[in-house]
């Protein structure tokens, strides 16, 4: 026994070496077995590489068995056949009909047979393998389309529009001063990009089966059980009226103006506001009960001088406060009162403010008389508005030029008679100078320092003898200095035919003394002759006899109420002259008549010459 157990464990180790690798050999074999029989399986069903694979469909069309280039012509024939066949396409209950000819559909079923080959290709096993996954669970080839994407558009734009329905959110209305809750409605939209797609497709494909389009629904944010809480509020709000109180003045609101002031939860609000077109027109009136602009401390003139009119504060009413105190009264079912809401605005100039500026009396005033043109009483009106009420610092410059601005057709200025390069023509503004000569001579008379200050071209009598004044914007200015210490009102009264101009401040009884130089002529003036067709040859007429060149100065000495001299001034005046005008006789005088008679006639000819007595032109006033 003892010799015999070696020989066992030799044969079992031997018998361990050698399992595994038999295992392996087995494995092999029956791997190389299962891999034969799955050739052999895959080449069954193989078929032939030129004809498509069994399951295989193109644009819907079945077209497994047939070669390439049969599905191919099979599949353009068929498309070209149905050019005209229309798909119909419905959503929302809505329903339209295409026509592939209309969207410019062009398909490529070269390209989708090339794609549907390889859907069943591959070598010989592994083609069998792929047609039989094809067979079992079938293959839709989508051929390459080509579409005219503006036509599509349009389309699908009209597709969207029959089928959008907005949404509607709950919402509350009124019946008579009843709320009720309207319920919610959810809105649709078409799914373009989705429809778009479907539409191609269709239009490709070669079946002509209705299609529906995909549509989109759109639920409503807001349901009625969300506005419970606003329609217990409106109740409220509409249960009795409100009053409103601005110190001792009341409004009361009525329960159906409050029902128009309401803005109602809607379009997705939930809150219950006062707004809308009817609450603002009720604000806006209520405004112009209200409002009022700041007044600034003023002077009135009287026969018994001149006072300060008070200043005022002025008051805006706050339409968003008042409404939201509005709002809050009404759904109180206690308190139905609510402050009306102003902001209040402070005058530039207070009272006390005018008080100390010392206007407490006439300091100067002159007049003018003017009158003629309508247009030039127009523009002397209306300059004397602009320069009124001016009020001149102490120490300050007055500039007539300033105070009016441009005298231009916007602000009102008409064409009238104006003296322009010496010479008397029609102009816009005419008649300026009249407020500019009459403010002269009232600071004339004040004594105050006159800075600047022109005369006219041409000497006008009826203004003072070397005391008028031109202007011409911007160049030409009337300019004086407030000297006395305390503020200057200028004022001006307007009449029927004259012009006041007052200058009111604290009196400083000033005395004016003028001396004013002869009125000196320079020359003959010169003659301007006008040809005249009307008149015979060699007759002369004097049209107007004109104005020589004159000059005239005028000395100011100004004392103070203790009689010392404070000012001594000379203006000097030269005006140009104005021609003589000359209309002389250019027509020629008719030739005799022939005349053949028998007897001999003595003619005598009279000749009559005709005197005209020359008259002074009289200007216009400018």
């Amino acid at each position: 026994m003892p010799r015999q157990a070696p020989a066992r464990r030799s044969r079992s180790r031997v018998r361990r070496r050698r399992s595994p690798r038999l295992t392996w050999r087995r494995s092999l074999v029956g791997a190389l077995v299962v891999a034969v029989a799955g050739a052999l399986f895959g080449l069954a069903f193989a078929g032939s590489p030129s004809t498509l694979a069994s399951g295989v469909r193109i644009g819907g069309i079945e077209v497994g068995g047939l070669s390439t280039d049969h599905a191919r012509r099979f599949l353009e024939h068929r498309s070209r056949a149905l050019a005209d066949v229309p798909v119909a396409f419905t959503a929302a209950g809505r329903r339209w009909q295409l026509r592939p000819r209309q969207l410019g559909v062009d398909v490529d079923w070269g390209a989708a047979v090339a794609s549907a080959a390889r859907q069943g290709g591959g070598p010989g096993p592994l083609r069998g393998f792929r047609r039989i996954e094809v067979r079992v669970f079938g293959a839709d080839v989508a051929p390459p389309v080509r579409v005219y994407e503006a036509a599509l558009d349009y389309e699908l734009d009209r597709f969207a529009r029959a089928v959008r329905r907005p949404r509607r959110e709950a919402s509350l209305r009124l019946r008579g001063l009843r709320p009720v809750v309207v319920p919610g409605r959810p809105g649709r939209t078409l799914d373009r990009a989705a429809a778009a797609d479907l539409v191609v497709h269709a239009l490709a494909g070669l079946t002509r089966r209705p299609v529906a389009l995909p549509v989109r629904l759109d639920p409503p944010r807001v349901l009625a059980g969300d506005l419970a809480a606003a329609k217990a509020q409106v109740e409220t709000a509409l249960a009795a009226p409100v009053r409103l109180e601005l110190g001792p003045t009341r409004w009361r609101v009525p329960r159906w103006r409050l029902a128009q002031l309401l803005l109602l939860p809607r379009d997705g609000r939930r809150g219950l506001t006062i707004g809308g077109s009817q609450a603002d027109r009720w604000f806006s009136t209520l405004a112009q009960t209200i409002d009022r602009p700041a007044r600034d401390a003023d002077f009135a003139v009287t026969t018994t001088g001149i006072r300060v009119v008070p200043a005022r504060s002025g008051l805006s009413l706050n339409a968003p406060a008042t409404a939201r105190a509005l709002l809050a009264a009404a759904l109180s079912p206690t308190r139905r009162v609510a402050q009306v809401d102003v902001q209040r605005s402070t005058p530039s100039r207070s009272t006390a403010e005018a008080r100390r500026m010392g206007i407490t009396g006439l300091v100067s005033t002159y007049e003018t008389f003017y009158g003629g043109d309508p247009n030039r009483i127009h523009n002397v009106q209306l300059v004397a508005h602009l320069v009124d009420r001016h009020l001149i610092a102490p120490g300050r410059e007055f500039s007539f030029n300033r105070s009016t601005g441009d005298r231009t057709a916007a602000k009102g200025f008409r064409e009238a008679p104006v003296i322009i390069n010496g010479e008397l023509k029609t102009g816009l503004g005419g008649g300026v100078c009249q407020v500019s000569t009459t403010v002269f001579n009232t600071a004339y008379e004040a004594g105050l320092p006159i800075t600047a200050r022109t005369n006219h071209a041409l000497y006008i009598s009826h203004y003072p003898q070397g005391r008028d004044a031109t202007v011409d914007y911007p160049s030409v200015d009337l300019r004086f200095v407030n000297d006395t210490g305390h503020w200057l009102l200028l004022r001006t009264f307007v009449g029927p035919s004259s012009l006041v101009v007052s200058l009111y401040g604290t009196p400083t009884h000033r005395r004016v003394v003028t001396e004013t130089a002869p009125l000196e002529a320079h020359g003959a003036p010169p003659v301007q002759r006008a040809p005249d067709p009307t008149l015979a040859a060699g007759q002369k007429v004097v049209e107007s006899s004109g104005e020589p060149a004159r000059t005239t100065s005028v000395r100011r000495r100004v004392y103070d109420a203790s009689g010392k001299l404070i000012a001594d001034t000379t203006w000097y005046s030269s005006y140009r002259a104005e021609p003589a005008v000359l209309r002389v006789g250019t027509k020629r005088k008719p030739k005799p008549k022939k005349t053949t008679t028998t007897t001999t006639t003595t003619t005598s000819t009279t000749t009559a010459t005709t005197t005209t007595t020359p008259k002074k032109k009289r200007l216009p006033q400018p």
